[in-house]
């Protein structure tokens, strides 16, 4: 499927992997509406790069999923947000802190995926859901995350279920990107691994070479778009690489 005059909508896409996403789909000719939280971020990025339409608002609101699918009406949504955890050990937590991916991640992904098959999204639309590698292997530095990742995982496997159910003719993958230094989050847990390891951060990074990058990551994205029948299985990890998948 070409993407030329396709419309996707990239929840979490004014930086970070997300921001690959928006640029490699407007790249292969889609219009990309990019919902993120910071207007002058998503007006910045609209002047940057061609074809997007800065949706401001939270990702968390179902209210706002609902109005952005219906409004836009898209081909493919990839869900990309979430939050940043606080990179301490459990036990040294708050339960506050503890819980952010709870009420960021998986609602985020919960709210959008809901939607999409309530509405229901037109057939043949696709459905993106970008996890985390530490929802395989966890993650003990960053509170309620591999959780949450996990927990996205599973909607996306109980979406396509419910999908199939109801014969809506929509496609659902899941993506766990690898630890990467691309990102915020990534940098950071990079840091906070490296620390507990006693190495430099430059040094842990190297474990994961070669390095998932923004670029990567993006075109992944377009190719999963492209040509999902290339990609049979639910869920993928994504490295540097390139997408394998999950067993």
């Amino acid at each position: 499927m070409s993407l030329k005059g396709r419309l996707a909508v990239v929840v979490g896409g004014s930086r970070g992997l997300g921001r690959g996403a928006v640029e490699a789909l407007a790249a292969r000719g889609a219009g990309v509406a990019v919902v993120g939280r910071d207007a002058s971020s998503l007006a910045a990025l609209a002047g940057e790069v061609k074809g997007t339409i800065p949706v401001a608002g939270d990702a968390t609101d179902e209210r706002l999923a609902e109005r952005v699918l219906r409004e836009h009406d898209p081909d493919l949504v990839v869900v990309c947000a979430g939050a940043v955890p606080v990179m301490r050990a459990f036990h040294e937590l708050t339960w506050d802190e503890f819980q952010v991916n709870w009420q960021a991640d998986a609602r985020i992904a919960f709210g959008w995926l809901r939607q999409a098959l309530r509405r229901p999204m037109k057939r043949g639309s696709h459905l993106v859901v970008i996890s985390s590698g530490a929802a395989i292997q966890g993650s003990p530095v960053s509170g309620s995350y591999a959780s949450a990742k996990r927990a996205q995982w599973f909607m996306a496997e109980y979406a396509a279920t419910e999908i199939e159910r109801a014969d809506l003719g929509l496609r659902v993958h899941c993506v766990l990107p690898m630890l990467n230094a691309s990102t915020a989050l990534g940098r950071e847990g990079i840091a906070a691994y490296a620390e507990r390891a006693g190495v430099s951060a430059q040094e842990f990074a190297k474990r994961f070479d070669p390095p998932l990058t923004t670029a990567i990551f993006g075109a992944a994205i377009a190719d999963l778009a492209e040509d999902p029948d290339r990609w049979p299985q639910r869920a993928y990890r994504l490295a540097g690489t390139g997408l394998s998948a999950v067993p």
